[in-house]
């Protein structure tokens, strides 16, 4: 009997190579599988058009200050906008919640840094026009604080004013945003909005009531909401300014959205719907979980009505599956979300070097799961409202090769190539500055190059982008599975092999694979499969693809991939 063998030794530990075991560790050798006759049946994750996607998801103040002339460093007065630092008491790395530059002219500057990394979409925060003061209400951020606004700025763009206006921070003379995305999509990178429709700026517990705080203009720029500086349980409801608004507190002292008024909805569809129109193509949904599912209902459908099929994907913190599923039904709107349970189930695994991949398959619920379908799901490891992935740079390299093979659509935070503050919460730095002297060396990065390697091979590999996964073993260290696609568009099949460990793994399949030529897609070399075995050796913190262009012919498979068509 031949047996695949694949030697890996020459590839480096910067490779992202990885390796497996057949389900139920090594087993004995079986015979040659018999042709499968499935010429009429498709197999695939999901049909989603986005599905091919990776994204970049990065703070737009944040990044890069490409036109220094937005910065308003005399912004606010008595209460100033710009670089407002938070002092770390230890003397070592701080934070900041004032405005820092970053800019349209930052991102335009630096769209190649994007699809050099293999990434073709990009989320950016919320564009709208924030107030133009600090806040002077609440409780006053400190260093490492968490849950208070007082003291914080609308750098980050959540705290929308006029949601038809672009911050003034943002545009430069010729850069708007729709002259951004325009640049975007010559590049081939998708634009996604980061869109609020649950609160508007803190509202309320000032010492003065500051301007545009609580306040809500239509494109006109006419008022159409105010809190006045009232606590929520003080509205008169019969005020027109004040029913914008729930009668309830929620987030901080952020304005509650009123989602029982037809009003709120009317002026958000109108808003959202001038911004697809500016060129973006996809929908980041914040806070979604804070406002009711007939809500998300209807406006999806009103944005689809006009756009089909356009993709959303909603921010529920909560890391319970079921209930983070509701609102990816179709009942309640269809809304994809962004994984909090992988999140979870990722930084367990790649944070601490004794955990097992064993531990990390429940998480993607491939059958008879809550979510109206698995694949869609946005997957990442860290983000702005949470403490970066704490880990060294193989804990990153190890992170990616998972994140870019396994089900769903990838989603990196700025910094995350380079492990920019890793382990650091939003007010210990988790949002800082990132700038163009750390994207012109990222390129010589570790992280940086193996996200790079396995981020373009998703890019050339349809089968990642929306195959079926068919986990074949998880071991410590190691797993393994097949991504399966066999649609009217592209018959594909990838095996992809992990390993995180510091040592070389050797990995013996001989569960579900075919016979044929599989291909690598990190180096030249192919191997014949003839009795269903194959072997490999995968370096250290590596990933290796193995891709077969040809439909599969092992019976058994075919029976775990009609199961898992049925009960995805």
């Amino acid at each position: 009997m031949n047996i695949a063998k694949i030697s890996l030794l020459s590839l480096c530990c910067s490779l992202a190579l990885s390796s497996c075991h057949p389900e139920g560790g090594n087993q004995t050798q079986k015979s040659a599988p018999v042709t499968a006759n499935k010429a009429k049946t498709e197999y695939f994750g999901t049909q989603n058009s986005f599905a091919k996607e990776s994204v970049y998801f990065l703070m737009t103040d944040r990044f890069v200050d490409g036109d220094p002339s937005n910065n308003y460093v005399e912004q606010g007065g008595e209460y100033p906008t710009f670089n407002r630092e938070l002092v770390n008491p230890e003397g070592k790395q701080n934070a900041n919640v004032g405005y820092m530059g970053g800019d349209f002219k930052g991102i335009m500057d630096n769209i190649s840094y994007l699809t050099d990394m293999g990434f073709s979409a990009l989320w950016i925060t919320p564009i709208v026009d924030n107030p133009d003061m600090a806040f002077n209400g609440g409780e006053k951020i400190e260093f490492a604080g968490q849950f208070k606004d007082g003291g914080k700025t609308g750098y980050h763009g959540y705290w929308g004013v006029n949601f038809f206006v672009e911050d003034e921070h943002l545009i430069s003379e010729n850069i708007n945003y729709k002259q951004l995305n325009q640049s975007l999509k010559q590049n081939g990178i998708k634009p996604v909005m980061d869109i609020v429709l649950n609160h508007g700026s803190p509202s309320y517990t000032m010492d003065d009531d500051l301007p545009k705080f609580g306040e809500i203009y239509d494109k006109n720029n006419v008022l159409v909401a105010d809190h006045q500086n009232i606590h929520p349980t003080e509205l008169d409801p019969n005020n027109p300014l004040h029913s914008f608004f729930y009668q309830k507190p929620d987030l901080a002292q952020l304005s509650d959205m009123n989602a029982d008024n037809p009003a709120v909805l009317d002026y958000f569809v109108e808003a959202y719907l001038y911004w697809i129109e500016q060129g973006a193509e996809a929908f980041r949904i914040d806070t979604i979980r804070h406002m009711p599912h007939h809500l998300w209902k209807r406006f999806s459908d009103r944005i689809r009505e006009k756009h089909p099929d356009f993709f959303m994907f909603g921010e529920s913190f909560e890391y319970e599956a079921t209930k983070v599923a509701q609102h990816t039904l179709p009942k309640n709107g269809e809304i994809s979300v962004l994984d909090f349970p992988g999140q979870r189930a990722m930084t367990q695994l790649f944070e601490n070097k004794e955990a097992s991949y064993a531990d990390i398959q429940s998480y993607l619920h491939l059958t008879h799961g809550p979510y109206h379908n698995p694949y869609d799901l946005m997957t990442f490891y860290d983000n702005h409202d949470m403490a970066r992935m704490n880990t060294d740079d193989k804990g990153f390299i190890n992170a990616n090769n998972w994140l870019f093979t396994s089900r769903g659509i990838p989603v990196v935070y700025y910094g995350s190539e380079i492990g920019f503050m890793a382990g650091l919460k939003e007010h210990e730095g988790n949002r800082n500055y990132y700038g163009q002297e750390n994207i012109e060396k990222a390129s010589q990065h570790i992280i940086y190059e193996n996200l790079k390697r396995v981020n373009l091979v998703r890019q050339a590999t349809p089968a990642l982008q929306r195959g079926l996964q068919v986990n074949l073993d998880f071991t410590q260290d190691t797993a393994s599975f097949l991504r399966v696609l066999e649609d009217k568009s592209q018959t594909q099949t990838a095996l992809v092999l992990l390993n995180k460990s510091d040592q070389e793994k050797t990995i013996k399949l001989n569960k579900w694979i075919s016979n044929g030529i599989w291909h690598s897609q990190l180096n030249q070399q192919s191997h014949t499969v003839e009795q269903g075995v194959l072997e490999i050796n995968v370096p250290p913190n590596g990933v290796e693809v193995l891709v077969l262009n040809q439909k599969n012919n092992d019976t058994d498979l075919y029976t775990e991939l009609d199961n898992l068509m049925e009960n995805k």
